[in-house]
């Protein structure tokens, strides 16, 4: 019985990882004017080193980016003990890929942790750490 809870549980953050991001990096590449809707009003956003605080500070901050496209290459997701958010359902996802910027075709890999929580039956990010990732070398 503990088991299958347990399977539940990695199944449905595996799914809410799948979609969320699915909607996250459609609208950030292509209805970016949109995006601050998926954070919490008071989300926090950690881009490159860069900490900004509050939705529309973080809209502010990613209109100013250029044009992008990314495409997941891995993807991973748990669940967080519910008393973490509010006692509210909570989700911490890592996604791994490539992005282009301004349709260049050069493809930098980046990596990016999100948690999300559920509220009023939608995904909110409470916390988002975007990096782009330069290759290790000897």
């Amino acid at each position: 019985m503990a088991s299958e809870v347990i399977y539940k549980n990695i199944d449905n953050a595996c799914e809410t990882a799948e979609e969320f991001t699915r909607v996250f990096y459609k609208q950030l590449d292509n209805s970016r004017h949109l995006t601050s809707k998926l954070y919490l009003d008071t989300g926090l956003l950690v881009w490159n080193g860069n900490g900004i605080n509050g939705n529309e500070k973080i809209q502010k901050f990613l209109m100013d980016l250029p044009a992008s496209n990314h495409v997941l290459k891995t993807l991973d997701a748990q669940h967080i003990k519910d008393n973490l958010v509010s006692n509210k359902l909570t989700y911490l996802i890592q996604a791994c890929g490539d992005v282009t910027y301004n349709n260049d075709q050069v493809k930098t890999p980046f990596q990016q942790t999100f948690l999300v929580v559920a509220i009023e039956g939608k995904w909110k990010i409470a916390s988002d750490c975007f990096r782009l990732q330069v290759p290790y070398s000897n």
